[in-house]
Order: C-alpha cells, then sequence, then structure tokens
C-alpha cells in the first residue's frame, strides 16, 4: 500500500545550489532522494515545501514523499547516517494522501542575520556589516508592511502568476552585535526577504525615509527597492499548516 510520509529537516545551505534539482549542480533535494531511495530501496522523490536559493539555509524545512509502508524509526536514523553533516533529519511522520509540503502550507516564517562586528562563527551564516543602522527606523518601516498586498518591487522576475502576498508581520531586533530580521507571510517571493533587508539597510542608514519607502512598495518595481542582501544570511525557521 503506497502512503505519503512528511520529513521534516534542518540544513545548512552553504555547499548546495539550492534545495531544487538542477543540472551539474549539487542540490539538497537531490541528495535527499538519494539517501532514501538508498534506504527503502525504492525510487523515492520528495516535494519540498519551498526552493530556498543557493547559500540559504533552513532550520526548519518540510518535504513529502510516497513509498510502501515503512519502518519510520530505523529508516529515520539510517537516512540521518548516510546524509551528510549539512543536512539533518528531525522525523518522518505518516500523513494524510492529499496532505502537500508546499501547497497544504499556510505560513512561511524567514529570518535574516547581520552582524555587526567581525565574528569567525558566523561566517557564511550572518552578513557582516559593520555599520550603525537606525533600527527604530527599520522597525516603523517594517510595521507598515501588513498593510500592503503587491510586493512586486521585492520581487525577483520569474513566471509567478501573482505577485500578492499576506504578510503578518516584519520586525528587527538587536542581540549584542547581532541584528535580526524576522518576517512570516503566507507566501514568499523569489528573492523578496533579500530584496527586503537590502532595502530596510538602506532606510537604516537613513538614505531612504518612510514616505519613499512607501512609494517604493507602490512603484511595483524592483528597480526602485534597495540591493539584494547576500544569500548566507537568510534562513527558513519555520512552515505552518492547518491542525
Amino acid at each position: 500500500m503506497i502512503q505519503r510520509y512528511f520529513i521534516q529537516l534542518s540544513y545548512d545551505g552553504t555547499p548546495f545550489h539550492g534545495w531544487q534539482i538542477q543540472p551539474n549542480a549539487k542540490s539538497i533535494q537531490e541528495t535527499l532522494n538519494l539517501a532514501l531511495s538508498t534506504i527503502t530501496r525504492q525510487k523515492i522523490y520528495v516535494v519540498g515545501c519551498g526552493r530556498t536559493d543557493t547559500g540559504v539555509h533552513a532550520t526548519k524545512f518540510f518535504a513529502h514523499f510516497e513509498s510502501e509502508e515503512i519502518e519510520i524509526e530505523p529508516v529515520c536514523f539510517r537516512v540521518n547516517r548516510m546524509l551528510p553533516k549539512s543536512i539533518a533529519v528531525q522525523r518522518i511522520f505518516k500523513v494524510a494522501e492529499d496532505t502537500h509540503a508546499r501547497f497544504s502550507a499556510i505560513s512561511r516564517t524567514y529570518e535574516y542575520k547581520i552582524s555587526r562586528e567581525k565574528n569567525p562563527f558566523l561566517v557564511e551564516r550572518a552578513y557582516e556589516l559593520r555599520e550603525d543602522l537606525n533600527v527604530d527606523l527599520m522597525n516603523e518601516a517594517g510595521a507598515m508592511l501588513p498593510n500592503f498586498k503587491d510586493f512586486s518591487s521585492f520581487a525577483k522576475a520569474s513566471d509567478t502568476k501573482t505577485n500578492l502576498c499576506d504578510l503578518f508581520y516584519a520586525r528587527w531586533e538587536t542581540n549584542g552585535e547581532l541584528l535580526r530580521f524576522e518576517v512570516k507571510a503566507n507566501r514568499f517571493l523569489r528573492n523578496m526577504v533579500r530584496a527586503m533587508v537590502g532595502t530596510f539597510v538602506e532606510i537604516g542608514r537613513e538614505r531612504i525615509s518612510l514616505s519613499q519607502f512607501e512609494e517604493i512598495i507602490e512603484a511595483k518595481d524592483r528597480s526602485s527597492a534597495g540591493y539584494s542582501a547576500p544569500a548566507h544570511g537568510l534562513y527558513l525557521i519555520d512552515i505552518g499548516y492547518p491542525d
């Protein structure tokens, strides 16, 4: 009997060219397919909850796959033994056959880390930016975002049918020399968070005012917003599903 399973994992995106399988490049999806197929002795194809780009990390990522009935605990243990240290599987569990890792998700949460000092332990883990930024102003700008739906100004050109998103919150917080951005929405556009972070940095530098920020959003034009922050500071940290 064919059963659908969810798999929860985390990964360091540094050694990979993103989640999705692509020619002549190492991806998380392909690495996971190989491990699961080898351990279960079945042809396994995992479908992810999203498509993180090259160098982007995930502390909580879900995917689904279908297979003949498996012994979950032994498979989970053996898959972890086979996977590289940069990928860890937390659990595998059964779901209803119509539950989809991507399309059943109702929210995604990302965080972005900026280090304001040279820190050898945050190399490829945070964006090193040794500047004083006006975080209060950045938070005022973040509080404006849920008032909008169309985020075309922060979207890389793609074949997406719509650039409309329900954004729930966007906030910045400081912890010593670490500056952390967290944003939650029902969906995200390609490159959206990195483009937002780059624009927020310009606000923090006081080069973009709040009224100009509003104009940027309303322009619905990527060229009007700030630069894209580096991928290695970005983490997918949560995926929400209905109960």
